[in-house]
């Protein structure tokens, strides 16, 4: 392998195993610091399209599987594999254009969350972004996207109007519903699966909602059961503006003492309404002042921004951890779900970790399944996001999340790509979509990649597994 000449070709940097900085080009930009011992031989960082269908080229030349990392947040670092190249697409930071007027934009994989709707929320405009700020338009798009405001606004990856891509064979090409459409079905919903690599994302945008408002509930542990009941049953007849989560966190400075009989563990109930007017997001909220148990604490409709929301998101899922995670898909009552796994949550070895269900809201829930490799909808989605500092931890973590995953799974019918450990248990891979979108990507994937240049979302993951 002439890595010289892979350099030569590339304005980007190339980085090959047993160099100086390999470690950092692998490990550097890594949101889970429980990092596995996987590594590539080789690591392209792009500056543009002509650098990755360089690399693409210089991969089947020699005959190099490839792999391709976005923002690198991924919890479970599909984009380390065994061997092969790493095409980081990390400098791909552009907004392309945005037409205010015809509500659209385009833009470069690497923009985070938090600054789309820096960039559109001033012009009145807003966009179905996940809800980690940090998150990179990238794997959210590939993953199929849970965003906010999930019931009005769909999924990210049903507001892509279009793609740009380097194909298997180092073709630079645009894919949508009428041009090169299987490409852009695949690039909705398939994750790490993808046999391609995105470039640029033709985005259709929303009105900003003129009124967010939210309110914030606190409930002693010991009705989490109850309260997840009344929820479940509650949400069909809610607006579908509210956007609806159950959680258990460790209890905020000031409710401590209320908590203390549960380990510092507490139940938190958020919703948030997405209206135009304060009066319409007040009145979309008022039913859940009629709860089945007086809160510990709560606040009703109190204004927000998307930075608001950013902050409080980011706060529950903090950089520099460890992490496990399971998100998952389930049309059981969160109340039954809760009560078979509130005793094992007391027991959480972490008081970083955050569990949560969010409850989908209105009357046409789950969702029809839409024309792309996203297929999963169900009532109500989350799981354990499993968090701690220092590795002494990682074995009590690992076991105590093992359990509860186990617990939960007889009510899921679905996962979510893009927050599963779909390399532990690759089964999670397949439980994603639905059988016949599972088919169809495999048969898309030997027509457009027959000789596998791409890594599948089983290869090159044996051993080193988190």
């Amino acid at each position: 392998m002439k890595i010289e000449a892979l350099r030569s070709a590339c304005k980007g940097t190339v980085t090959a195993s047993g160099e100086a900085a390999f470690q950092e080009a692998i490990h550097g930009n890594l949101w889970n610091r429980l990092i596995p011992d996987r590594a590539p031989q080789v690591v392209v960082r792009a500056e543009d399209e002509q650098d990755i269908i360089a690399a693409i080229r210089f991969a089947r030349e020699n005959t190099l599987k490839v792999v391709v990392r976005g923002g690198g947040h991924n919890w479970c670092q599909p984009t380390l594999r065994h061997g092969g190249m790493l095409i980081d697409i990390q400098n791909f930071t552009k907004v392309i254009a945005l037409d205010v007027e015809n509500r659209r934009a385009v833009i470069q994989p690497i923009i985070s969350n938090r600054d789309v709707q820096k960039l559109l929320n001033p012009h009145g405009l807003s966009f179905p972004t996940g809800h980690c700020p940090q998150v990179k338009a990238s794997g959210y798009f590939l993953g199929g996207g849970m965003a906010w405001n999930p019931t009005v606004w769909g999924s990210g990856a049903e507001n892509v109007e279009a793609i740009e891509l380097v194909t298997a064979r180092g073709e630079l090409i645009r894919a949508s519903a009428t041009e090169n459409p299987d490409y852009f079905w695949a690039a909705r919903g398939s994750g790490s699966g993808f046999f391609g690599v995105v470039t640029k994302y033709f985005l259709k945008l929303h009105p900003l909602p003129k009124a967010i408002h939210g309110s914030l509930y606190y409930f002693s542990l010991d009705d989490a059961e109850a309260v997840g009941a009344w929820l479940g049953a509650l949400a069909p007849r809610l607006s579908p503006t509210i956007e609806m989560s159950q959680f258990v966190v460790q209890a905020p400075p000031e409710l401590q003492d209320k908590a203390a009989a549960h380990k510092g563990w507490i139940c938190m109930v958020t919703a948030n309404a997405f209206e135009d007017t304060p009066e319409a997001a007040k009145a979309a909220l008022q039913p859940l002042e009629a709860g089945p148990v007086t809160p510990v604490s709560g606040s009703f409709a109190t204004p927000l921004t998307f930075e608001d929301l950013f902050n409080a998101s980011g706060a529950l899922w903090p950089e520099g951890l460890r992490s496990k995670v399971e998100a998952t898909f389930s049309n059981s009552c969160p109340g039954a779900m809760m009560k078979a796994v509130v005793g094992k949550l007391r027991e959480a070895p972490s008081p970083l970790t955050v569990f949560l269900f969010t409850i989908f809201c209105g009357p046409n829930v789950p969702t029809p399944k839409k024309n792309m490799a996203l297929s999963m909808s169900s009532k109500v989605y989350g799981g354990p996001w499993t968090m701690w500092k220092d590795a002494v931890g990682d074995a009590a973590n690992a076991a105590w999340h093992e359990d509860l995953i186990a617990t939960l799974r007889p009510f899921n019918v679905g996962y979510y790509i893009g927050e599963s450990n779909t390399v532990k248990r690759p089964a999670t891979a397949v439980q994603a979509l639905s059988p016949e979108n599972w088919q169809r990507l495999a048969d898309l994937r030997a027509k457009y990649d027959p000789e596998g240049l791409f890594f599948s979302p089983f290869e090159g993951l044996a051993g080193g597994q988190l």
